[in-house]
């Protein structure tokens, strides 16, 4: 386990990364620095080939209630205009990142969540971008992210309105793919875990590259890349241990190469 400020990394030997916000006693608020060092640590997981996938958590009753409010004041302008940077970390990891909701998911936290894979929540979430109540705009990625997930008129209603969404509201938008009780929600995180480590490292890397791109350009140049990584995949070892796996009528051993 690695200490930082503001939160924790561990492995274990599952080949898990899970990275915990822990300062509970502040509803896990994510400072300045620690913007710069979580980019860092998903970085370092997803240098190590060990680690198949990424859990982000928060400590104690909440995921995280967002950012070091004070702190804002002390940055310049320019610092504050590429905040979206550090918190785009998760999306930029090869590696698969879940993020395990729990409680007060607001401002920076939320933005957070918004830049994993797949966001598990626990019935007591509460989600919310509530900058607009301090006179300022999420400036993390949140207005792009929520737009592109849950529409722009949805988005607007949240943002504009600094309104709080619940659990099954989030469910019903599509914000998360699945709800638990709260003490479910680490069992509902393993078994996400499990089945993605079944699966071939490189075919998820890649899948997660090309999806990522959806909203970035026309149609036809998003068939144009998935076709160029699905030509490229046909070579893998993966996939011909997939095939032959399939044919075996065996579980498949993959290598991630």
């Amino acid at each position: 386990m690695t200490e930082y400020d503001g939160f924790r990394v561990e492995r274990d030997e599952r080949g898990v990364g899970r990275i915990t916000l822990d300062v509970p006693e502040k509803f896990n608020r994510v400072t300045m620095g620690a913007r710069d060092a979580l980019a860092q640590a998903f970085q370092e997981l997803d240098r190590d080939d060990a680690v198949r996938a990424v859990v982000l958590t928060g400590a104690g009753g909440a995921f995280s209630a967002g950012g070091d409010i004070g702190g804002f004041l002390r940055a310049d302008p320019e610092t504050l205009s590429r905040l979206h940077w550090n918190v785009a970390a998760p999306e930029r990891c090869a590696t698969p990142v879940i993020a395990a909701l729990r409680g007060y998911t607001f401002g920076v936290g939320l933005e957070l969540a918004l830049a994993c894979d797949f966001r598990l929540a626990a019935d007591d979430l509460e989600l919310a971008l509530p900058e607009i109540r301090l006179g300022m705009i999420p400036g993390s990625g949140g207005t792009q992210r929520l737009a592109r997930l849950i529409g722009l008129a949805r988005a607007k209603d949240a943002i504009m309105r600094g309104r709080r969404i619940p659990a099954q509201e989030a469910l019903a938008l599509g914000l998360v793919t699945e709800v638990t009780a709260p003490d479910g929600l680490d069992v509902a995180v393993d078994r996400l875990v499990d089945e993605l480590a079944a699966l071939s490292p490189l075919a998820l890397a890649t899948a997660k590259r090309v999806l990522n791109l959806a909203y970035e350009g026309p149609l036809h140049l998003g068939l144009h890349v998935e076709g160029l990584a699905y030509g490229m995949l046909r070579s893998s070892h993966d996939f011909r241990e997939g095939v032959e796996a399939f044919l075996g009528k065996r579980p498949p051993r993959f290598e991630g190469r």
